[in-house]
């Protein structure tokens, strides 16, 4: 048991390691991000922005706007996590950089998760972790979430941040 717990923390620890690649590591990133197209929002999503302006709104903090370079930007990044069937903030650097590059973005940042089944459990799980809550709750002007389901029905999520 102790060799799976330390096989299990070690890759963790690779996984933060190399979760955010520099942009000479994957030269396309770019060019995948701005040729994705916006899917159309699903309820799902639609519920997980109101629910993160809610609570914004309820602790005397702005409500985030949309923006559809943002929602394209976490479509690529959730649409890359069903693919490779890993959750993960791979990349990050690059869409950052985009968003920077593309929406007037000063401040990037993200929330991923899998497998919760409701814009509910979604959100209460990133309440219930502090750096995912310092997303929701930051200093922030705009924002955008995808989900999308593998071939097994399970969610995966995307919600990115930015600060103009």
């Amino acid at each position: 048991m102790k060799l799976l717990t330390k096989l299990s923390l070690l890759a963790v620890i690779a996984l933060f390691s190399f979760s955010c690649s520099p942009e000479s590591m994957d030269d396309n990133v770019d060019a995948l991000i701005e040729n994705i197209e916006t899917p159309e929002a699903k309820s799902i999503e639609m519920e997980i922005l109101e629910l993160i302006n809610n609570h914004r709104l309820s602790i005397g903090l702005n409500p985030l706007k949309s923006m559809t370079i943002i929602k394209s930007t976490a479509f690529s990044h959730t649409d890359y996590m069903v693919d490779t069937q890993t959750v993960s903030h791979a990349n990050f650097f690059t869409r950052s950089t985009y968003l920077k590059n593309n929406a007037s973005a000063v401040n990037v940042s993200e929330n991923v998760a899998y497998g919760f089944t409701s814009a509910q459990s979604v959100v209460g799980a990133w309440m219930r972790s502090e750096a995912h809550k310092k997303n929701i709750e930051g200093d922030f002007t705009d924002f955008e979430i995808s989900a999308e389901k593998d071939e097994n029905d399970k969610w995966y999520f995307t919600n990115i941040f930015i600060k103009k």
